[in-house]
């Protein structure tokens, strides 16, 4: 049986797996990147129980991914924005809607793409040398222990 944490573990992604690895998180996130920010947009572009949005977002909030923020004052009334750290999740969330694209199609297609605000075209998530400017193919990259 599989553990509930990963403590104890020296390893970026199950730290990054504490914060985000549960199924609503990241599609949280997405329907933010995506422009929704107030409670009944993520309720309706997701399909999710009250109780369990509420504490999702909640936890989005304690862990400095999302800032709840007031919108209105009478009745008092906020919405939910993404801080730096929660957008630098952009890219984790594009990586895994392409390979989903590729690996999982659907029949129409892909239902949205990501795409460069500036021109219009298809933003693409890729890996690249830091030493030589390579472009780096799945195949050339290893993960090394740094202690």
């Amino acid at each position: 049986m599989l553990k509930h944490t990963y403590e104890g573990q020296d390893c970026s992604l199950a730290r990054t797996l504490e914060v985000v690895g549960e199924r609503w998180t990241l599609l949280i996130v997405r329907s933010a990147l995506l422009g929704v920010r107030r409670f009944d947009g993520f309720l309706a572009s997701l399909d999710i129980a009250r109780n369990v949005l509420t504490n999702r977002l909640a936890r989005l909030v304690e862990a400095g991914l999302m800032e709840r923020v007031p919108y209105q004052c009478r009745p008092l009334r906020h919405e939910y924005v993404l801080t730096p750290a929660g957008r630098d999740l952009t890219r984790s969330v594009i990586a895994l809607t392409q390979w989903g694209d590729r690996n999982l199609p659907a029949r129409l297609g892909p239902p949205r793409r990501a795409e460069h605000t500036g021109c219009g075209g298809e933003a693409h998530i890729e890996l690249r040398c830091s030493h030589c400017g390579h472009e780096v193919g799945d195949e050339e990259v290893t993960m090394r222990r740094l202690r």
